[in-house]
């Protein structure tokens, strides 16, 4: 089966009870994020919102709010996709095992972008941007903002929809200084599809065309995140993953539409033109701040007979983006380690807000006839990580050697770590990068898009049993007051609230002075951090703090530390500053008065009951 349109698919979740309606009228500013927040936190139900205040139509959250429920709604395609993004790293399994992948080849075939009539659904009707639900999600956003969009756009000199792009870029629909119902904001990160074809359209000084599709199939909205293998359009990938062909026609304006989409919004990005955009609680955890990005010219607003607006929340991880990419993992989970030589595995640790930490796990074979390992080819892979794609965008890279322990995973945060710090020498396998890209959404650099990286790689024997507990003789000197284990070999130290790089240099040098002589080699990690009792209380805390307030160069420090012909490294345990900065964005914090709206909604008789 396949879903013809967003409508078919809540009728399937709905017979199936994966979906719940909420008929009552309910607020787009905080409510609908905050009860879709609370559902997702408690692994509830796809919800559709029949009455929002201000708008005629209905929206729908949380359908891919649990793995379960994502796999549920691709049941009959998701084994040949997965078949078909090996094959696409693999081709020739197809030419050695032609039989074995007949139904693949069928289903790719089949899977190519069909042009339309422009009778299509999507033509029934108009609209305008203030018409739509204006759902405002965490109370510093600066308006309401489409959270679930799939943004299409053409390469300027190989113009059609093979070479387009589809991504989900936030598109903010009022506030700050747009002109209502004619401007809208458009937010794109570094190593994005559109900002290719922005570059080309802007060296022709022409507008570049956008067409903003909201719901639709849910095949579209997962193809328009999917990191997918060089030459595999988003429009294909969503064909064979729908088992329906993506339809779409060109206006009379020359954009195209998206057939089955329930909403789409055209309009014209031109060049150099910006307004500020934002602030926008991200899925970092923190507020995205106001930037000056595109600006789009609205044009139309289309939608199609009984509409669904599609939206989704996003915040401090695990979020419904979660399991969005859990679900690709799952497709695409041998993929990049095929692209890049020697590669085992990789995860982007959602836990810590996916960019700012990865961990990896490759081969160390560049000295087989020596004995003993020490971080070679690793080093290797670690800059091609680094250089590839939105990997690139890492801030920590941890990187050991698959001969280490073979039967080792990159998934179990802990385990990872433990493996890590039991090897690490803290002389050696540190490696930094300076004044260079990171992730748009993460303020802990020197500016907007700017900071450092580190690859931290660790192969050959254990070299220390990890403290599970301080010895009774172990202290700290003021103003260091109270510190907890984290982990095994990991120590949050609570720290006064961080001043300047001048007076974080001054309490170092008293840790240093306090701790030089001692044998901390079963201490290979220190956490400088606000709160030592929420850092170690639980591992999703511990690299949230650890690695989203923190710049590896600004803030990475060790006791007995050294610069020798411009490595730096450190004979004591490496300490790790994550405290909150000044110019560090503010955390998402949720509104009282509106949790407290949900909570009547799960108390008996609310429509949420027994399910929060």
């Amino acid at each position: 089966m396949g879903y013809k349109s967003l409508q078919a698919c809540i009728t399937d979740l709905e017979q199936h009870g994966h979906l719940i309606r909420i008929k009552q009228e309910v607020d787009p500013y905080l409510e609908m994020a905050a009860i879709h927040l609370r559902v997702f936190e408690n692994e509830g139900p796809a919800l559709l919102f029949e009455n929002i205040k201000g708008s005629k139509f209905p929206a729908v959250s949380n359908l891919f709010g649990t793995l379960d429920r994502s796999k549920f709604m691709f049941r009959d395609t998701l084994d040949k996709i997965k078949t078909l993004v090996d094959i696409k790293g693999d081709p020739i399994k197809a030419i050695k095992h032609p039989f074995q992948y007949l139904n693949v080849a069928a289903t790719a075939l089949s899977a190519l972008p069909m042009k339309t009539g422009k009778n299509a659904p999507i033509n029934f009707g108009r609209t305008q941007i203030s018409e739509l639900p204006q759902i405002v999600n965490w109370p510093m956003d600066g308006g309401p903002f489409v959270t679930m969009p799939q943004v299409y756009t053409e390469d300027a000199d190989t113009p059609g929809i093979m070479n387009a792009n589809l991504g989900m870029y936030r598109i903010q629909l009022a506030g700050n200084d747009y002109i209502q119902n004619k401007e809208i904001g458009l937010h794109y990160q570094l190593h994005r599809g559109i900002g290719v074809h922005q570059t080309k359209a802007n060296a022709k000084g022409q507008p570049l065309k956008v067409s903003i599709f909201v719901g639709g199939p849910p095949s579209h909205p997962l193809a328009a995140v999917m990191p997918l293998p060089e030459g595999l359009s988003e429009m294909t990938f969503a064909g064979a993953l729908g088992n329906r062909r993506f339809r779409y026609y060109y206006d009379d304006e020359g954009f195209c539409i998206s057939a089955d989409a329930d909403f789409v919004i055209t309009g014209t990005v031109m060049p150099q033109q910006n307004k500020p955009e934002g602030p926008f609680g991200d899925h970092l955890g923190y507020y995205s701040l106001t930037h000056p990005f595109p600006l789009m010219q609205v044009n139309r607003v289309y939608h199609k007979k009984n509409p669904i607006w599609s939206f989704t929340v996003v915040g401090r991880p695990p979020q419904e983006d979660t399991s969005f990419g859990a679900l690709i993992h799952q497709i695409t989970g041998s993929a990049i380690p095929k692209e890049i030589p020697g590669l085992h595995e990789i995860n982007a640790v959602d836990a810590a807000g996916v960019h700012p930490l990865l961990f990896a796990i490759g081969s160390e074979r560049y000295t087989p006839y020596l004995s003993g390992r020490k971080p070679q080819e690793i080093l290797t892979i670690a800059n091609h990580i680094l250089g590839s794609n939105q990997l690139s965008l890492a801030k920590y890279l941890f990187i050991c050697a698959h001969e280490d322990d073979p039967s080792f995973h990159v998934h179990d945060i802990a385990k990872f770590m433990k493996h890590m710090l039991e090897r690490i020498d803290l002389t050696r396998d540190l490696h930094f990068y300076t004044k260079t890209t990171i992730d748009t959404l993460d303020y802990s650099g020197s500016d907007l898009n700017s900071g450092s990286k580190v690859a931290i790689a660790v192969a050959g024997e254990v070299k220390r049993e990890l403290w599970t507990e301080l010895p009774a003789i172990f202290s700290l000197p003021r103003p260091f007051h109270n510190f907890k284990m984290a982990l095994p070999g990991i120590l949050a130290v609570e720290a006064p609230t961080y001043i300047s790089e001048s007076e974080t240099q001054k309490q170092v040098d008293i840790l240093n002075d306090h701790l030089k002589n001692d044998d901390l080699n079963n201490l290979p990690l220190i956490i400088l951090c606000d709160d030592a009792g929420f850092t170690a209380q639980t591992i999703n805390n511990l690299v949230w703090v650890t690695f989203t307030r923190s710049n590896p160069s600004h803030d990475i420090y060790g006791i007995n530390s050294f610069t020798q012909h411009k490595h730096w490294g450190c004979k004591g345990p490496l300490i790790i500053d994550a405290r909150i900065k000044p110019h560090h964005a503010p955390p998402l914090i949720k509104d009282i008065a509106t949790e407290a709206k949900v909570d009547q909604l799960g108390a008996k008789g609310g429509v949420l009951y027994g399910i929060i």
